[in-house]
């Protein structure tokens, strides 16, 4: 296991130094998008529109952020289930995502997706919202605003905590959990 301190946009350079099991402290912009989110990407992608944000090299972080208390720029900002994401996935990484961040296994198709365009998934630690909160140091909604909670958010990060679970090769991050069953 290694460690890393990335900086966004990701490159190809950055996601293949990165192995199942290494510790990455990202910087730079990431944007917030759950399920709402991604179906109206689609549906952009689908009418030949823009996307709201550029994404080669992007992170995208599975999280509907608490709304911010006095003084911070968001609130709570735990990961959110990616399996919810995976239909959307393989589009988004054939168009240059290099990373999502969320908690939970991925679908084979997006392991796929993930080995064919260079791109890796962050887990990011569920029920410590509150702490990962500390690290995005700025948040701005730039799309969907009337999604609330879910809109996309351009989120500023310093040192955001990640553990990569699926890395570019193939290579997954599973620990299967011990039963015990002495009686």
């Amino acid at each position: 296991m290694a460690e890393y301190t990335l900086n966004t946009p990701l490159t190809d350079a950055d996601v293949e130094q990165l192995r199942a099991g290494d510790v990455v402290f990202l910087n730079g912009i990431i944007y917030s998008a759950r399920d709402a989110a991604h179906k109206k990407l689609i549906e952009l992608l689908d009418a030949g529109k823009e996307l709201p944000f550029d994404l080669k090299g992007a992170a995208i972080y599975y999280v509907g952020p608490s709304p911010a208390p006095p003084g911070r720029p968001i609130g709570s900002a735990g990961p959110t289930t990616s399996y919810r994401m995976d239909t959307y996935a393989p589009r988004l990484h054939s168009l240059g995502m290099k990373a999502s961040i969320g908690k939970g296994k991925r679908s084979d198709e997006v392991k796929e997706a993930m080995k064919q365009y260079k791109g890796v998934y962050f887990g990011a630690t569920g029920g410590a919202g509150a702490l990962l909160s500390n690290s995005i140091v700025e948040s701005t909604v730039i799309a969907f605003d009337e999604l609330g909670p879910e809109a996309i958010r351009a989120m500023k990060v310093k040192d955001f905590p990640l553990l990569v679970i699926n890395d570019c090769f193939g290579g997954e991050l599973y620990v299967k959990p011990k039963l015990d069953t002495a009686g």
